[in-house]
């Protein structure tokens, strides 16, 4: 094993930033915290515009060590088509590390990351990966607002478009354990592992936003990569982001680029029918190897009772006991304008969820509790909508909603209605 100083330990570390104000403070951390600075490597996509004063990555453009792509953030396009650039410029490092914009580093982070995947690789896997949502900092009140827990990425829904979306939660035994655990997983904001996963899992450019983690979970999977979340913290991430601006802020046609983006992912996953070889190609492993793995089925958007229970990966062993534990798990969110509630004094709202065919397939009323919580709980500056969560289990699809609210002195209000946007 080589040292973990010398040139042969060298980290790729890519980073797509679109306008981030915190794209510089987080260079200079990440070099700040690094036993071996002179070991790191930075392929940068800077998306700026020439009106932010502030965006720019001038201490750096004579640094051999970076290599940047300048755009314009009217050429943007999204993240995974910036990150599909950046892999390119992958030079032979040894190592790779995959973040956003906007971290904070704990010391020694690249030792400590190097430690567990040559840990991990003497346990006996070949192809390592590390990936979680990281613990959370707040720019405005650092370091005092820092999670010093570290967490891993568990099943949340398969959202009505398609993709599976997830939820950081602790990692509860990490003071007793000294290893990285199995997760089922891969974070868009932290991936290390090996530098040849830039070339043997390059970044679906096809992607606009959500999808992006799922399909790089199961295709690296699939390359024979085994998913880790770290034991301890090494790093932190912004998740917030509050006034900050993001791509779909600037392009006003990121709707239509958002609808192909989920047409891609359900049919590179098999949720629309298609044939997935022509998308997925077979490695070391197959797309069913990854569902009985992780607990999923994407065909008719399953999950088994292990994932949902946030038990370790992975959830079954053999495909039998695969078949036997899954189940029909749906987890949708509402969203409705504020602005269409009228009165202060609801005794309840009747919330529906309807088939295609217009037929009510879940109710489960929202109570006075609930409506008090979701109207004013959020200032309506912050956000001018309230985020109605139903869970509930049942063979057929979300199609649309309706949500039809009472007041105790005016009666029946006017029935809100909506979509899903599954199309």
């Amino acid at each position: 094993m080589a040292k973990k100083g010398s040139k042969k330990n060298t980290i790729f570390i890519q980073i797509a930033s679109y306008r981030d104000p915190e794209l510089l403070p987080t260079i200079e951390d990440a070099i700040e915290k690094a036993k071996y600075p002179d070991n790191l490597r930075f392929g940068i996509c800077l998306q700026r515009s020439p009106y932010d004063a502030w965006d720019h990555l001038d201490p750096y453009l004579e640094d051999s060590r970076f290599k940047i792509l300048d755009v314009d953030y009217r050429d943007a396009t999204g993240v995974p088509t910036a990150r599909y650039k950046i892999n390119k410029l992958w030079d032979g490092e040894k190592y790779t590390l995959q973040l956003d914009s906007h971290h904070r580093f704990e010391k020694n982070w690249d030792e400590t990351c190097i430690e567990m995947m040559e840990q991990l690789k003497e346990d006996g896997f070949e192809k390592p990966l590390l990936s979680a949502y990281l613990p959370s900092y707040d720019p405005d009140n650092d370091p005092a607002a820092r999670i010093n827990e570290p967490w891993i990425m568990e099943f949340d829904r398969f959202a009505p478009e398609g993709p599976v979306h997830f939820l950081p939660h602790t990692i509860d035994e990490f003071r007793e354990i000294d290893r990285p655990v199995r997760s089922r997983f891969i974070s868009g904001h932290f991936i290390f592992t090996y530098g040849e996963f830039c070339k043997e899992v390059e970044y679906d450019p096809n992607y606009y936003f959500h999808g992006e983690e799922i399909n790089l979970s199961v295709r690296a999977y699939m390359a024979g990569y085994d998913l880790f979340a770290p034991h301890k913290v090494v790093m932190w991430h912004e998740y917030t982001r509050d006034g900050k601006i993001k791509h779909w802020d600037d392009h006003g046609d990121w709707d239509g680029v958002d609808a192909r983006s989920y047409q891609h992912n359900r049919e590179v996953l098999g949720m629309s029918g298609e044939n997935t070889e022509k998308t997925l190609v077979k490695d070391v492993r197959s797309l069913q190897d990854y569902e009985i793995y992780a607990g999923l089925s994407f065909s008719d958007r399953r999950v088994h009772k292990n994932t949902v229970d946030n038990l370790r990966a992975p959830a079954s062993l053999t495909l039998e006991e695969h078949e036997k534990g899954l189940t029909l798990y749906n987890r949708v969110v509402i969203d409705v304008y504020k602005g269409l509630f009228e009165y202060e004094d609801y005794t309840f709202w009747a919330v529906a969820i309807e088939n295609k065919a217009g037929e009510e397939i879940y109710r489960e009323d929202a109570t006075p509790q609930e409506i008090h919580d979701v109207l004013y709980s959020i200032p309506y500056e912050q956000d001018a909508f309230v985020h109605i969560w139903r869970n509930y289990h049942h063979t057929e699809e979300a199609h649309t909603w309706v949500v039809w609210p009472h007041s105790e002195e005016h009666g029946w209000q006017e029935r809100i209605e909506g979509s899903f946007n599954r199309e």
